[in-house]
C-alpha cells in the first residue's frame, strides 16, 4: 500500500479526498494535518510514501513549506493540490521541489493517478503546463514577466488581492498582521510598477491569472 499524508486546512475537503482514495485499492491515508506546522510534526513522526499538500493553509507560505519538506525529506514526493489552475502556480511549486501539481477541480478523476505517478518517481503535470514551461525556459519569458519576479509570499498575496480579498481578510487567512500584508501589497505594486489594486486586477486578467469577473476596486 502507498501510505500518504494529506495536509489541507478544510475538514470537508480532507474527508472528500479520503473517500476518493478509499476506492483506489492501493493508496491509504495514514494521517492528516490542517496547517504547515502540523504537517511537519506528522511527517517527522511517521513513514510516508508521499504527501498531498495544499498551498494555501494558514501560516507559512505553501512554497516555503514545500522547500522545508524537501530539505528534511529530500526523497519524499510532494503532490500539490491547489484551488489555482496549474498554469498559475505550478512552475513555482515544481521549482520549490514538488513532484506534481493538481487543481482541486480535477481531484476526483486524477488524484490516485497523480499519487501513483509521483511515488513511482515521475512528474505529474498536465500537458499544457509542460508545454508552457518548456516554451518559457527556451524564450526566457518566465522571469521577465513582472508577476514572476515576485517573491513566493508576494505572489501568494498578489493572487489573493486580485481575487477580491482585502488586506484584513488576507491577514486573517495567512495568520499575518494587517501591517505585514499592507507592506507586501506596497512591495508588489512597486515591483510590478502598478499603482493600485484595480491595476493589479487588470494585469492579472490580461495575463490569464484570474477570470474576467473580479470587480476593479481600489
Amino acid at each position: 500500500m502507498i501510505r500518504i499524508l494529506i495536509a489541507d486546512d478544510h475538514d470537508i475537503l480532507r474527508a472528500g479526498l479520503k473517500h476518493i482514495l478509499s476506492e483506489s485499492g492501493d493508496i491509504a491515508v495514514g494521517g492528516e494535518a490542517c496547517n504547515g506546522a502540523e504537517a511537519m510534526v506528522r511527517l517527522r513522526a511517521g513513514q510516508w510514501d508521499a504527501v498531498v499538500l495544499d498551498l494555501n493553509m494558514p501560516g507559512r507560505n505553501g512554497i516555503e513549506l514545500i522547500k522545508q519538506v524537501k530539505s528534511e525529506f529530500p526523497r519524499l514526493p510532494i503532490l500539490v493540490l491547489s484551488m489555482y489552475q496549474e498554469d498559475i502556480y505550478a512552475v513555482r511549486a515544481l521549482k520549490a521541489g514538488a513532484s506534481g501539481y493538481l487543481c482541486k477541480d480535477n481531484a476526483e478523476a486524477l488524484l490516485a493517478e497523480a499519487i501513483r505517478k509521483i511515488v513511482g518517481g515521475g512528474l505529474f503535470i498536465n500537458q499544457s503546463v509542460a508545454e508552457n514551461l518548456t516554451r518559457d525556459m527556451l524564450q526566457g519569458r518566465h522571469t521577465q514577466l513582472p508577476h514572476n519576479r515576485l517573491t513566493d509570499r508576494n505572489y501568494q498575496i498578489f493572487l489573493m488581492l486580485v481575487q477580491g480579498m482585502g488586506v484584513s481578510e488576507i491577514a486573517k487567512r495567512l495568520s499575518l498582521s494587517v501591517k505585514t500584508v499592507s507592506t507586501h501589497k506596497a512591495n508588489i505594486q512597486l515591483k510590478m510598477g502598478l499603482g493600485n489594486t484595480a491595476e493589479l486586477v487588470r494585469y492579472a486578467i490580461q495575463h490569464h491569472l484570474i477570470e474576467n469577473d473580479v470587480p476593479l476596486s481600489e
